[in-house]
This record gives C-alpha cells, sequence and structure tokens, in this order.
C-alpha cells in the first residue's frame, strides 16, 4: 500500500498529473468502470479486409500494389519465443499478419493452425462427407512466394529508479520515480524467396517507452501480468512497435528493389574462386598468372628450340 506520508501529502502541493495518478491509482482498488468500445489502442489496431485497412495507424508504411504472397514462420523453439512466456505474451505471427495485411504489400496465406482445418475440410470432401458443389477439388491452394522470419533480438527493462527523473524527490514524486521502468525492445525480419531461398530483404526495429510501477507497487502483481497480451503490457506495446519500425524499414527498402546479381548466374560457384577449382571463378583465376609471379626466362637455346 501508499506509505501513510504519501497519502497524507496535500494534493495542492503535487503536480496535476501525478495527483490525478494517485487519485486513480485510489480509486482503481474498489472501484470499476465500464468496458470502453475500442480503447486502449496499440501500435497496431484496427482491421484490413482484402487491401481495405480500416483505423490503422498512419505511421505504418503502405503499399499501392500487392509484392506477392507471404507466410509467416515463428521459431518457436528459440530462445526468445521462450522468454515471451515470462511476460504472458504468446505468438508474434497474429499481429505481425494484422499489420502486413493492412500494409496491403503482401497477401498473406496461412502456413499455420488454420492450415490443419483446411487439411481436413479436404479430407472430408474426399471422403463424400460434404454437399456436392463444396467446391474443395485439388489446385486451388495458393502458393507462398516469400516466408517471413520474425525474430526479437532484445527486450527488456532498462535504466529507472529516482536518478531517471532527476532532482525529483522524496514523497509522491520519489515514489514514482523509483518505480520507473524504460521497456526497449529491437527486432528483425527476414524475407526469403521461397524458390530460390535467396534472402530478398532484412531489417531491423527498435522501440521504447516508459511505464510506472505504481499499481503493482500499491496493489501487488506487476503491470505485466493480469489481462497480458501485445495491446495490453508495456512489454507487449514496445515488442509491436519495434515488429513495425522493422516492417516500415523493410517496405522503405523494398520500395527501391533491385535484385542482386552475379556474374555467371546464381548457384553456379560465385565470384571468389579457388586455386583448382571448377567453377567459372576458379578457371578465371587459374588462367591468370599468380601474383608477384614472374615468366620464366627465355634462353637462346630454348629460343631455336
Amino acid at each position: 500500500m501508499l506509505s501513510p506520508s504519501v497519502l497524507r501529502a496535500p494534493a495542492r502541493s503535487l503536480p496535476l498529473s501525478i495527483s490525478a495518478l494517485i487519485g486513480a491509482a485510489l480509486l482503481s482498488g474498489c472501484v470499476a468502470t465500464a468496458p470502453k468500445l475500442g480503447d486502449n489502442k496499440g501500435t497496431v489496431s484496427g482491421a484490413a479486409g482484402g487491401e481495405t485497412a480500416e483505423n490503422r495507424n498512419s505511421q505504418l508504411e503502405s503499399c499501392p500494389e500487392a509484392l506477392g504472397t507471404l507466410a509467416i514462420e515463428e521459431d518457436t523453439g528459440a530462445e526468445w519465443y521462450r522468454s515471451l512466456q515470462e511476460h504472458r505474451l504468446g505468438s508474434t505471427v497474429p499481429v505481425l499478419r494484422l499489420m502486413i495485411q493492412q500494409s496491403n504489400c503482401f497477401v498473406i496465406v496461412d502456413r499455420g493452425r488454420a492450415m490443419n482445418n483446411m487439411m481436413r475440410e479436404r479430407e472430408l470432401a474426399r471422403g463424400d462427407e460434404t454437399r456436392a458443389g463444396s467446391n474443395f477439388q485439388k489446385g486451388q491452394m495458393v502458393a507462398a512466394d516469400y516466408t517471413m522470419s520474425p525474430a526479437i533480438q532484445f527486450s527488456g527493462k532498462t535504466g529507472g529508479g529516482r536518478a531517471g527523473l532527476g532532482g525529483f524527490g522524496g514523497g509522491v514524486l520519489g515514489f514514482v520515480a523509483g518505480n520507473l521502468g524504460k521497456n526497449e525492445a529491437s527486432t528483425t525480419l527476414l524475407l526469403v524467396d521461397n524458390r530460390s531461398g535467396v534472402q530478398i530483404s532484412a531489417a531491423e526495429g527498435t522501440a521504447s517507452n516508459f511505464d510506472f510501477g505504481l499499481f503493482g507497487a500499491a496493489f501487488g502483481g506487476g503491470v505485466g501480468g493480469g489481462a497480458g497480451g501485445y495491446a495490453k503490457t508495456p512489454e507487449g506495446k514496445v515488442i509491436t512497435a519495434a515488429f513495425a519500425d522493422s516492417f516500415n524499414q523493410m517496405v522503405k527498402a523494398l520500395r527501391n528493389y533491385k535484385a542482386q546479381q552475379v556474374r555467371g548466374g546464381l548457384g553456379t560457384g560465385g565470384r571468389l574462386g579457388v586455386q583448382g577449382g571448377d567453377t567459372a571463378a576458379s578457371r578465371e583465376l587459374d588462367a591468370k598468372p599468380a601474383a608477384g609471379a614472374t615468366k620464366p626466362a627465355t634462353t637462346k637455346s630454348t629460343a631455336r628450340k
């Protein structure tokens, strides 16, 4: 609970914002307000239907036309994925899919759990269990041109403490400053061409925000607990913002996309030849005189022959 000295502090001596914060904290212990529809929006919110986006964050990049079909593959065995459970956060795929469809840069195809349902419906159709005209014949699934792989490079709380607020001292301000934390996250997105296996694009993004541990310290339970989710917790919000930054960077790069080219063709040995090798670059290397080598001297006897 709040200390008696804090509760006795006259309201007029506190900044309005801090007074409001304390008042809200005290009231939240015994009074609950009715939920407000559409309240507490995060970086990625709203909806997407086809190429139409509703309530899309204006800071997110978009494309005038789709660049291809996309599947998202999350490495659920990675350490960063397991650490999400500590903050009661699940898969990053749903929020990424919403963000990407709202951008209209790619058409999303499902390769997750929903695909199991797709295959089950096809099995029912093959077993004559579905109605005539259900239209589940072969050759209807759309191929994924690209695969996107998300990863969290860093996510944690840094800074905080009274030093973070400089001259703010004791009482309520010292209490709040002592529970101030900065959430930071760094994320990457990799885009791979499914037909060739070539990486098309890679992007890194960062984000940070501040949260106050006032409610958790006063009433028990961390700020990141409770309902959880990427749109509710400080940790989830900053991770979402970092992925949005990653995607924005990627879209900017893809707008000026030029395919990387290797003389002689991709996958035919490359341009880094080795002596005695069998690639085009190696044969070119062997055809050139070694660096520093001199031609053997020609003698008269040799010249006559």
